[in-house]
């Protein structure tokens, strides 16, 4: 998955897993300009926030371990692999109905 993050670093992101196995990719930018003049006026002030929070449902045949995330060149990357399915038919277990 790509995500193109002009002006952003990595420290702006957070990227988890929530209770319900959601990937849950959020940004939060902050920034703040002041030109102050000679006599320590403020001549302008400038604010700027951003936030943005997605959250995708993950199939059930992602190996959530191996999730990897990278910021380059303006671009947050993903990298979410498939479990291979010889390791998902051994990780099926049968119940013992007592």
């Amino acid at each position: 998955m790509e995500v193109a993050t002009p002006g952003l670093a990595k420290e702006d992101f957070n990227i988890k897993i929530d209770d319900d196995n959601n990937l849950v990719v959020s940004m939060e930018k902050k920034e703040e300009n002041k030109t102050e003049g000679e006599d320590k006026r403020y001549l302008r002030q400038e604010f700027s926030y951003s936030k943005f929070q997605q959250t995708l449902v993950l199939p059930k045949n992602v190996d959530k371990d191996k999730i990897q995330a990278k910021v380059e060149n303006g671009v947050l990357n993903i990298t979410i692999p498939k479990i291979d399915e010889n390791s998902a038919a051994k990780a099926e277990k049968t119940i013992e109905i007592q």
